[in-house]
């Protein structure tokens, strides 16, 4: 699967999930129906999440689960329930922020929107079916000019959530009548349903339309909205479909969304998704021992390994002071290890220690990352996937400048090393 079409193409979670399953189908993964045969690849669904795994040739007493785990949602301005105004002769939408994006860096961008819509058709009118969608027209949040905000460079610019990301989509019939244009946003997404169906309910997102690209003078570095964590599923993707049956552990690759607002959801990694996929695994593969059916399924567990991938912050050139010195990793030195003493990374001594060993059997290089003690820490799905199931979690990421903005930066070398990690924990 290509990065730079898989960047363009996944600009929502349900587009990441579409592109995904196609990828494994094309790879002859085939649709979790709950009957599981050994040496075989799947895949199973769960609104904007996917699991997919590889079960082994044989389930014996050292079987164990090699998991790989990344988030299929980035920070967003999402498109409100009722969001039709008019305002100055413009037809402008409300939207609603996901996650904790770089508000800034969403002014002044040509936006386009896309997500999944519910409806009923003609025929049936109680059966709700779904299209995914993608619009065609470009959107835009202009910014106030300098001549309006004289001290803007001075002072910073401050943007308002509620005020300032209306987006203008479309001028407006009457000037100044709200009432005209009312519904007028659902009236266009009836548009690209069936002719005749009627839509129910939508969930639509903004996200930036300027394709992913090369930069620097060696075109050493990628840039791209969404790098946040598409990359990780990319690798992750990658690994798994070049990967063949081992002989007696399951390979596993979950792609979780609502990663950006906690985890907490039927989606997300606080849910019951992988637990559910993995015990259907030990309950149903064909056990080669007496001893093997009676090993506790938590000793599995405990004798696994996951490795949770999202991105990592690179050391700013401008801004060095940001980072802890020994611990700031540079773009285009390896992957990196995350780790912090109030465990908002999963990861500790033993599956640090097994990460160090992959990366020494894969030739990659490896930093190390923690924060400053006088700045506060973010987190994964690593400790929740970690504390839930008690798989012993590591979590590493890519070094990237940019994280959460609307377009981030990243090595092209790191990338490469991430795709050979993941293999490398699958061989």
């Amino acid at each position: 699967m290509d990065f730079f079409d898989f960047l363009n193409t996944a600009v929502t979670p349900y587009h990441t999930v579409s592109c995904l399953k196609s990828h494994f189908e094309a790879n002859s993964f085939t649709n979790f129906s709950g009957k599981i045969e050994t040496g075989t690849a799947y895949f199973v669904c769960r609104g904007a999440s996917i699991i997919a795994f590889r079960t082994p040739k044989m389930w014996d007493d050292t079987s164990k689960f090699k998991i790989a785990l990344a988030h299929t949602d980035f920070p967003t301005l999402k498109i409100s329930p009722n969001p039709d105004s008019v305002s100055a002769g413009v037809c402008t939408l409300h939207t609603e922020v996901y996650g904790s994006p770089l508000y800034t860096s969403w002014l002044d961008r040509d936006l386009g929107y896309a997500g999944m819509l519910a409806y009923v058709d003609a025929a049936d009118a109680k059966t709700l079916k779904t299209k995914l969608f993608r619009g065609e027209k470009l959107f835009r949040i202009p910014q106030l000019a300098v001549h309006l905000n004289r001290n803007v460079n001075q002072d910073g610019l401050k943007v308002n959530p509620q005020i300032d990301f209306n987006a203008l989509w479309s001028g407006a019939s009457s000037p100044r009548s709200a009432e005209s244009e009312k519904n007028l946003f659902v009236k266009t997404l009836e548009k690209e349903l069936p002719a005749g169906a009627r839509l129910i309910d939508f969930d639509v997102q903004l996200f930036d339309a300027q394709p992913a690209n090369r930069g620097g003078f060696n075109d050493e570095w990628i840039y791209s909205g969404r790098l946040d964590n598409l990359s990780s599923c990319h690798a992750i993707a990658e690994a798994i479909v070049t990967a063949e049956s081992s002989e007696n552990d399951c390979l596993v690759a979950c792609f979780f969304n609502n990663e950006e607002v906690g985890s907490t959801t039927r989606e997300g990694a606080a849910g019951n998704f992988l637990k559910s996929v993995l015990d259907e695994v030990f309950a149903k593969m064909p056990h080669t021992s007496k001893r093997a059916c009676e090993r506790p399924h938590t000793s599995y567990l405990a004798e696994s390994i996951a490795l949770s991938i999202d991105m990592a912050h690179a050391e700013h050139p401008n801004h060095m002071e940001k980072h802890e010195p020994n611990h700031a990793p540079l773009l285009g030195k390896g992957i990196v290890l995350k780790a912090n003493a109030q465990k908002r990374y999963a990861s500790d001594l033993m599956s640090s220690a097994q990460l160090r060993l992959l990366c020494e059997q894969a030739g990659i290089p490896l930093q190390v990352f923690i924060t400053r003690n006088d700045m506060p820490c973010g987190s994964t799905v690593g400790p929740t996937i970690s504390a839930n199931l008690g798989i012993p979690t590591v979590d590493i990421g890519e070094p990237m400048l940019s994280m959460h903005s609307i377009r981030e930066m990243m090595a092209a070398s790191d990338h490469a090393d991430m795709i050979k990690l993941v293999k490398t924990l699958y061989q």
